[in-house]
């Protein structure tokens, strides 16, 4: 399998809540790493200036959280579906999940960080 240029991400719109709609993505990021490019979207740090956000999208001023992706897909702060981008499915399962049996699921239910049950 080739990889793709580009980082897979977590990313989770922010918009007026604590929680939003999240995705696993690939993204590509500015020379500085200060600016992420994602679906036409141009996102700019936050700098620490957020809450629960690290970035903004500089057209509409929408805010996100985008990290690194967790091997135990704990990403969401509080349980939520995550949907997968096709063009970073396959390489998120077996790379960063080391799960290749699950390569063919677009979605998971993430437990959150804050759960407080446990996974079995």
């Amino acid at each position: 399998m080739k990889k793709e240029a580009g980082k897979i991400m977590y990313i989770e719109y922010k918009g007026d809540s604590l929680t939003g709609p999240a995705r696993i993505g690939r993204v590509q990021f500015s020379k500085s790493g200060k600016t992420v490019y994602y679906q036409g979207r141009q996102l700019q740090s936050l700098s620490g200036r957020g809450y629960k956000a690290n970035y903004f999208d500089v057209e509409t001023n929408e805010e996100y959280w985008i990290s690194g992706c967790k091997q135990k897909g704990d990403d969401t702060l509080y349980p939520g579906v995550i949907e997968i981008d096709e063009d970073a499915r396959e390489e998120y399962w077996q790379d960063i999940r080391k799960l290749p049996e699950n390569a063919h699921m677009t979605s998971f239910r993430s437990m959150g960080k804050y759960s407080k049950r446990q996974p079995k």
